[in-house]
């Protein structure tokens, strides 16, 4: 287990300010954009005004993606910048058990550290929050701040949570002395939300399940032609990922009138379920009617075409 690298730096918090576990941070991650806030969002009210020399958490809201990716915004409106003598904890019970994990603070299982510029996760090894080098993995993990932080990162990397609860420090007043380089919390002051003995907020990560979207159906000549070959090219994705569909089953029906067409081609090519059928020289006035289907990992995607053949 790799020593921490700024040993002490929590004790101290717990005996200036808010009583918190031995933690520390290394540069696991570097400020970033963060992803737009998705349709399953929850907003938390925090109490306002308690100590006007610290930090003052007014709102926070959580969202997450359908691809799991789960984003916190915490406004903290009279720190607009987010200035070197400044640390932001968030604490997750990833599995919304308060018997395990940390039980000083409420059963968090993992602790997203915010301070010098950089972001880390630890995870709750039964006696401290710890990390060893990537892991736990934080390879999702992006902040940014303006007038409050957003953090983003996966579910999966919190123990892939369904339901968590949070808890938010922030600190201010933190100083470094000159001589020794050690973190001094005497005139440290903080902001906890919720409120102490208020137990943690509850969050619940919900994604819709995933479908294929037809992203475009191309036929090729544009217009079928009698005693012509004629293909349908049909590019699929997921609704979740965007990812276009690189393989899978594709099934093909082309009839011309009432007459039947066999695919002589009937798979996936270059990220495109693709069918095509020979159109018999007497197919000329009739109308051409087929659609393409592909299925890949259980998910599905039609699409129907008709024109008349020249």
């Amino acid at each position: 287990m790799r020593p921490l690298t700024r040993p002490g730096l929590f004790v101290s918090i717990a005996l200036a300010v808010v009583a918190l576990p031995t933690v520390a941070s290394g540069a696991f991650s570097a400020p970033a954009a963060p992803q737009a806030i998705a349709a399953n969002t929850t907003t938390y009210q925090d109490s306002s005004g308690e100590n006007a020399a610290a930090p003052d958490i007014t709102t926070l809201t959580v969202s997450n993606t359908d691809a799991g990716v789960v984003q916190f915004r915490v406004a903290i409106p009279n720190r607009a910048q987010f200035t070197p003598d400044m640390l932001l904890l968030l604490f997750v019970d990833s599995d919304a058990n308060p018997q395990t994990g940390d039980a000083t603070e409420l059963g968090a299982d993992y602790v997203i550290e915010i301070f010098g510029g950089e972001a880390a996760l630890f995870r709750w090894d039964g006696t401290n929050f710890t990390r060893r080098a990537g892991d736990p993995p934080a390879t999702s993990l992006i902040f940014s701040y303006q007038n409050g932080v957003t953090v983003t990162i996966s579910a999966a990397e919190l123990g892939n949570t369904k339901k968590f609860g949070f808890s938010f420090v922030a600190v201010s007043g933190i100083t470094i002395d000159p001589t020794t380089q050690d973190l001094d919390f005497t005139n440290a002051v903080a902001d906890i939300a919720p409120a102490a003995n208020a137990g943690l907020y509850q969050f619940e990560v919900r994604i819709t399940p995933p479908t294929l979207v037809v992203r475009s159906l191309k036929p090729t000549p544009k217009t079928p032609t009698a005693g012509r070959t004629f293909t349908l090219r049909l590019v699929a994705a997921r609704s979740d990922t965007n990812a276009v569909v690189q393989n899978g089953r594709v099934t093909c029906v082309g009839r011309v009138g009432n007459a039947r067409l066999r695919a002589q081609v009937q798979r996936v090519v270059g990220g495109a379920a693709t069918c095509t059928w020979n159109l018999p020289a007497t197919a000329s006035g009739k109308t051409f009617r087929g659609s393409v289907a592909v299925t890949f990992e259980g998910l599905r995607a039609t699409q129907s075409y008709s024109k008349k053949v020249r």
